[in-house]
């Protein structure tokens, strides 16, 4: 496993959440959805030009800004099916 920025994800890619960095407000509304240290988190789709991310956190589902989930440090890891 190895840590990235959330941004660095593409599109099924799986992680799980290790650090959420200074986004403002953002984070406190993260955290209210259940997006806290070791909580999985996958994106599910990324807009042509990169910006927002639609990412799943739960049963959540959610969008953010690049810039934000530049912020946001995971532990990417692969399905083992």
């Amino acid at each position: 496993m190895s840590r990235k920025k959330l941004s660095d994800l593409h599109p099924g890619e799986k992680g799980i959440i290790k650090e959420i960095g200074d986004i403002g407000e953002l984070k406190n509304r993260l955290m209210e959805l259940g997006a806290l240290a070791n909580t999985p988190i996958e994106v599910v789709r990324v807009a042509p030009f990169g910006d927002p991310m639609e990412l799943e956190i739960g049963n959540t589902h959610i969008a953010i800004r690049k810039s934000e989930a530049q912020k946001i440090v995971v532990e990417r890891f692969k399905d083992k099916r």
